[in-house]
This record gives C-alpha cells, sequence and structure tokens, in this order.
C-alpha cells in the first residue's frame, strides 16, 4: 500500500502546484489590482459601472464603501464594488493617436 502512495505523491504535488499557480494566484492578484484601484478613486474620475452607466464621481464614503456618481439622468449613490475595474481603466486610458 505505501508503495501506490509514493508513486501517486508527485502527481499530488503537481496538481497541488498547477492549481496554486493558475487558480489561486491569478485571483490574489485581481483582489490587489481591485483594492489599489477602488483606493486610488477620486473625485471628478469618470467611471463605468459593471450594469454599463456612464458617470462622473461626485462624492466618496469611505464609511460605508459607497459613492455618489453623476449621470445625465441625475445623481446615484453606489456601492464601489459595482464599480468595473476594466471598463472604467479603458475609459481613463491616455488616447493614442495614429
Amino acid at each position: 500500500m505505501s508503495e501506490g502512495l509514493s508513486s501517486q505523491l508527485p502527481f499530488l504535488l503537481l496538481m497541488l502546484v498547477v492549481f496554486f499557480f493558475f487558480i489561486i494566484l491569478p485571483g490574489q492578484r485581481k483582489q490587489k489590482k481591485e483594492k489599489n484601484f477602488m483606493s486610488a478613486m477620486k473625485k471628478g474620475d469618470r467611471i463605468i459601472t459593471k450594469s454599463g452607466l456612464h458617470a462622473k464621481i461626485m462624492e466618496l464614503n469611505d464609511k460605508d464603501n459607497t459613492c455618489v456618481i453623476e449621470t445625465l439622468a441625475g445623481k446615484l449613490k453606489i456601492e464601489r464594488s459595482a464599480i468595473s475595474l476594466e471598463m472604467s481603466s479603458k475609459l481613463n486610458a491616455p488616447q493614442i493617436k495614429k
């Protein structure tokens, strides 16, 4: 029985390493990137929410992690987690002239 376990041990270790590098590590990197994005937000930034609303930040509230945004329709209070990192980054990226 110990021969079966010792022959499978390298395979199990390899699976754990692959799991770590392809599942856990990218998730941690994404969380860190989102945390930095959320802390770097400031009044006047243009954002896009996950539901597709284009807006400008009017107020940030650190107590309850909300912000007040202004759209063409008026002002809305939303959770900061509703702001799309990917879409907002593309919106605020410098334009490359051709």
